[in-house]
């Protein structure tokens, strides 16, 4: 049994706003397969057009590089070969930015917190008002 949650960001090369329409659908898609297959538990996901949040728990035997780098290995891949015009957006042939934000769940921080900032993210471009964590 496990209780560790862990909320992520990344962006994608440069920070190119790639992430949309059927793309953005196809990410949202590939990130619940990968889950799925591996026995990952996404509770909250946001993909916006430059950056993606991702509310997550997976089994103690993975590390949270080695989650991170299956979700964006496998996803990279896959979103290069069904929508090879992205290429011409991100030269180099890399898709998603080297590094990525990670925190877990903690006192202050608590899971309600972070789902309730990734639903912000995903309803800001409806309302510019400020969200109040704390």
């Amino acid at each position: 049994m496990y209780d560790t949650k862990y909320h992520l960001v990344w962006a994608p090369k440069y920070r190119k706003w790639v992430l949309r329409g059927e793309i953005r659908e196809r990410v949202k898609e590939l990130f619940r397969e990968i889950a799925e297959y591996h026995g990952f538990e996404i509770e909250e996901m946001e993909v916006a057009g430059d950056h993606v949040h991702i509310f997550i728990s997976f089994p103690p035997k993975y590390s949270i590089s080695k989650v991170v780098g299956i979700l964006k290995a496998v996803s990279a891949r896959e979103i290069r070969k069904e929508f090879p015009r992205v290429k011409k957006q991100l030269w180099g042939g890399e898709f998603w930015e080297d590094g990525y934000f990670a925190r877990t769940v903690g006192d202050k921080v608590t899971a309600e917190v972070i789902k309730k900032y990734i639903r912000f993210h995903e309803q800001r471009t409806k309302s510019p008002a400020q969200l109040q964590l704390f």
